[in-house]
Formats: C-alpha cells, structure tokens, sequence
C-alpha cells in the first residue's frame, strides 16, 4: 500500500440538489480505495441512491462491499437506518437495546424523531464518528470514510447539531458523545467537499455554504465542478459566435462546397445551435472565475455522455485521484 500522507480522514460531499453529489461521493470513495485501501460510503438520506449507483439490491443496514478497486482496495456501503442507529445507541450507552425494540414496536422512535428532527442527525453523525474511529488490532478499519451528505442548504445544521446537544447536555454519555462526534468534525480528520455546475444558483449556494461552515468552525475541503463541457470551437470563433457575428452565410459557402442540399437553411440553423453553445460556454467560463474566488482546490469532472455506470465512475474516480494526488504534493513539498 502506498502511503498517504494525507491527515482527512472522513470525507463529507455536499451539494445543491441535481448536481450530482451521490455519483461525486461514489467516484471518490473508488478513489481513495485505490492502491489496497479500505474505504466506507455512507449514505445518510435514505434513498439507496448508492445500491442504484453501484447497480446492487438496497442496502440494509449493515456494511456491505460494492467495489473492488486496484490493488485489492474495497468500498463498503452503508445505509444509515436512524432507527437501528437508535437502537445501537442505547446499547451501547445505556444497555438499553431490548427496552429500545419495545419502543420502536410502540412507535415512539418514529415519534421522537418527528418532534426532534435534531435527532435524526444527531445518530447519523454519531455512527459516522463511530465508522471513522473504528479500529481493529490498533489499527483504524477503515482508511477513509465518504459521506453523500444533505444538500449545502442544509449541510451545516447537519453537521453542527451534535454541537447544539453537547451544549444542552452538561454531561453523562450524551455529552461525552456529542462532544467526541464534534471533536472529529472539526478536526483537520474531515473536509467538507462542495458540488457544483457551472450555473448561477449552484455556484452562489456552494459560495453560501462555505461562508456558513468556516463561521461553524467545520472544515471546508475542495469544491468540485461536475458536469463540466468543453468548448467545441477554437477560442476565437467562440467568441466571435458569442457575440452574435457568425451568420448562416458564413457557413453556407462551406455546406455547399460539401454536396449538402438545403445549405442556406442549414446553415442558419447550425449558426443558431453554434451562437447558443458559445454564449452558454462564456457564461460558463465567466462562472469559473467565481469559483476560483472562492479560495478552495478545485477540479472539474467532465459531462459524461449516457447513464452513469460503474466504467463511468472508475473515469470520475481516476480524476479525483490526479487531484487528491496534486494536493498531497503541494502539501508535502514533493
């Protein structure tokens, strides 16, 4: 196995709904799990957007291998469940795990997390914090921990509300928990890693979500531009169409001098479709240095024609490596 020096250890990919975070966290997971790595992805919204992603049955809630990565890594998945994540709360802190099936038979957790949506989140960070400080024979089970976490507009309350309960409870198991979750979420152990298109309301909620999580004191990791295009024109043609200046006449000469019937009509239109591609690549490109600002390591995955299989997030995971490969070398000098 190679050596990673690397200290993030848990991995939180957030982002605003239709960016595609589920499919960023599973090619990061393949990512870290190269080179005989041993790598956990949780999901946290039960939807099994992971089973669909990986094209497995629906996860229960228990770690289950998804992937085989090179040099004998693994991904597991997992499931939160929050009831079974209740009931492996009050096992392990109060030895109250046969007292917990009563009340769920009575319905009362389902009850308990309706009135205190906290909660939920609450058991979800607390068996992530678990997974993440796990180890076996003194050495930790798991080399990263990947989590499809809630979209940004929620992902600071999600992750600082283990910090709210330790404030409410001044001490006891609760509090021990709570404060050991929030010691890891806040350490340099975890990076919260943004989603984002290149489109005016994702850009401004990934700008949001940064701004809210350095102010929680939670750890804000790289920004990753999804579905990135590139441009199909040289620079200055595209701009030249952006502007409006490539005309159906200009193309006309070149789709007559190729036998095509009907140049003049085609070739309005194909200077339409060109005049449309380029302004949405400046607006694109005017997006990008909106990024930058932001002041975090980025990388762009690119669009990928058809439905998302696992080749297609190998292809993802291989650009995720080049980029954790870059940021480790800055960091260390090399």
């Amino acid at each position: 196995m190679s050596p990673d020096p690397s200290p993030v250890r848990l991995h939180v990919v957030t982002g605003k709904g239709g960016t595609g975070k589920t499919t960023v966290a599973g090619a990061l997971a393949l990512a870290l799990a190269a080179d005989g790595r041993h790598v956990l992805l949780v999901e946290t919204e039960g939807r099994q957007g992971i089973a669909q992603l990986f094209d497995t049955p629906p996860l229960p809630y228990e770690e289950r291998r998804v992937a085989v990565t090179r040099g004998g890594g693994e991904v597991k998945a997992l499931a939160i469940d929050v009831e079974e994540a209740l009931l492996e709360y009050l096992d392990m802190f109060y030895n109250l795990r046969r007292a917990g099936r009563a009340l769920r038979k009575m319905g009362a957790i389902d009850f308990a997390t309706a009135i205190a949506p906290g909660l939920r989140d609450v058991l979800i960070t607390g068996k992530i914090k678990e997974a993440v400080t796990r180890r076996h024979d003194g050495r930790p089970v798991y080399d990263a921990v990947v989590v499809d976490a809630p979209p940004t507009g929620r992902i600071t309350r999600f992750l600082g509300v283990t910090g709210e309960m330790s404030q409410l409870a001044r001490s006891g198991p609760i509090k021990t928990q709570s404060d050991g979750v929030m010691a890891v979420l806040r350490s340099p152990r975890t990076a919260v890693h943004l989603v984002t298109l290149l489109e005016d309301m994702p850009v401004q909620e990934t700008a949001d979500a940064i701004a809210d999580l350095t102010k929680a004191d939670l750890p804000v990791g790289s920004v990753i531009v999804n579905m990135a295009t590139e441009p199909i024109l040289p620079v200055d043609d595209l701009a030249r169409a952006a502007e409006g200046r490539l005309t159906g006449p200009d193309l006309a000469l070149a789709l007559a001098a190729a036998h095509l019937s009907g140049s003049d009509v085609l070739g309005e239109a194909l200077a339409a479709e060109v005049t449309e591609h380029a302004r949405r690549w400046t607006g694109q490109d005017a997006l990008r240095d909106e990024v930058e600002a932001l002041g975090r390591p980025t990388v762009e995955l690119p669009l990928l024609a058809g439905p998302i299989d696992l080749g297609c997030l190998f292809e993802l995971a291989g650009r995720l490596e080049e980029h954790l490969r870059t940021e480790v070398e800055e960091r260390t000098g090399a």
